[in-house]
């Protein structure tokens, strides 16, 4: 039978005046986290007010610190932008965005790195559904709505602030998903290249749901992909597909030239089949309590490098909708909750090797 989830409004291709940062919306934090961003700031957002990170509501989780890790976090596309008058990125105080995050992005992605590490995840001004795939359509990558926008602008921000005042010298996960991946490319082709004392705390960073190329690990050195399963300091990712999708190579704004995914089962970069039990445990939501469980939805995998990506028969609906940038089979929508034990799993072992290397 096949399991239902919370629809992902995301795309890897998904404030702050001078006195605060947002009208913010409450959020239930995880276990272990003190901080989120509270309902009680009474700023009005504007699209082109930047954050001020020493706000503490320009924070969706800000944990305590309990773990020897860190993760900093950046979530997806939430911000649709449907209405042709619509703004082309998300003031922070946008509810669509607030929602998918408490709802979606923390719950069914940022959790998995909880059990290991301090989740931290800041808000910042989003592209639109719409503007990355008018960039997509145009240029062939969404990050070109990204870069010299907002999102990459306030994501650094927040990663200066994080360092400067939250990391205290510890080790930390850069995690994502779709925009957010597309983001943490920038930030590991530029940022870290630039900082290259925090790049050398980076135990791994999971770039999940959008392509990381061939092209970009051979113009960045400092840059290493995943080999197996517990090497460190390198970059996890792949992006999830149905036959389908592979069958027609049906256009995937998610999916680039040249890319390169790890099978999330057996961290195996050639084809290698991993059946599903090898799965250790998706994550589904149990439709009667509204709770999430792990559960089993059949989801295999094996790579398929002329493409790049992951080809899995899970028994699971695809993402729908808009075939015509996802393809008719995309597992966008599943690429963290159908492998979200194996994830956990593997973020240990990381962390393990990273810690074992470092004494």
């Amino acid at each position: 039978m096949k399991k239902a989830f919370l629809a992902l409004a995301v795309i890897g291709v998904m404030t702050c005046g001078l006195s605060g940062c947002r009208d913010a919306q409450s959020s239930a934090p995880a276990s272990g986290a003190s901080e989120t961003a509270s309902s009680t700031a009474e700023t009005s957002a504007a699209v082109d007010d930047a954050p001020d990170y020493s706000q503490k509501t320009c924070w969706y989780q800000i944990p305590d610190i309990t773990k020897d890790v860190d993760t900093f976090f950046i979530y997806p596309t939430e911000y649709l932008a449907t209405n042709e008058d619509d703004p082309d990125y998300a003031s922070l105080d946008n509810p669509e965005m607030l929602d998918g995050v408490r709802d979606v992005d923390h719950r069914f992605m940022a959790s998995v790195y909880e059990d290991a590490t301090n989740v931290f995840i800041p808000y910042y001004r989003q592209a639109s559904m719409r503007v990355q795939i008018d960039a997509w359509k145009k240029t062939g990558d969404i990050r070109n709505a990204l870069k010299n926008n907002s999102p990459y602008a306030d994501i650094t921000a927040a990663l200066d602030y994080y360092f400067e005042n939250y990391n205290g010298g510890r080790p930390f996960i850069l995690a994502s998903h779709s925009q957010g991946s597309g983001i943490s490319l920038l930030v590991l082709e530029n940022y870290f290249k630039e900082h290259a004392d925090y790049y050398k705390r980076m135990a791994a960073a999971y770039v999940i749901g959008f392509s990381v190329t061939k092209d970009e690990l051979e113009a960045n050195p400092h840059l290493k992909f995943a080999t197996g399963e517990s090497d460190a300091g390198v970059i996890v990712s792949w992006n999830t597909e149905g036959p389908k999708n592979v069958e027609s190579n049906a256009p995937n704004a998610a999916v680039r030239p040249n890319a390169v995914s790890i099978n999330p089962l057996n961290w195996k970069l050639d084809d290698s089949y991993a059946p599903a039990s090898e799965n250790l445990g998706s994550l589904v939501l149990n439709e009667e309590t509204g709770e999430t469980e792990i559960g089993d939805v059949g989801a295999d995998a094996q790579v398929v490098p002329e493409r790049g990506v992951i080809v899995t028969n899970a028994d699971y609906e695809p993402m729908t909708g808009m075939p015509e940038v996802f393809g008719p089979q995309s597992f966008h929508n599943g690429d963290y909750i159908f492998y979200y034990n194996n994830i956990k799993d593997n973020v240990a072992k990381r962390i393990a090797t990273y810690q074992s290397a470092a004494k």
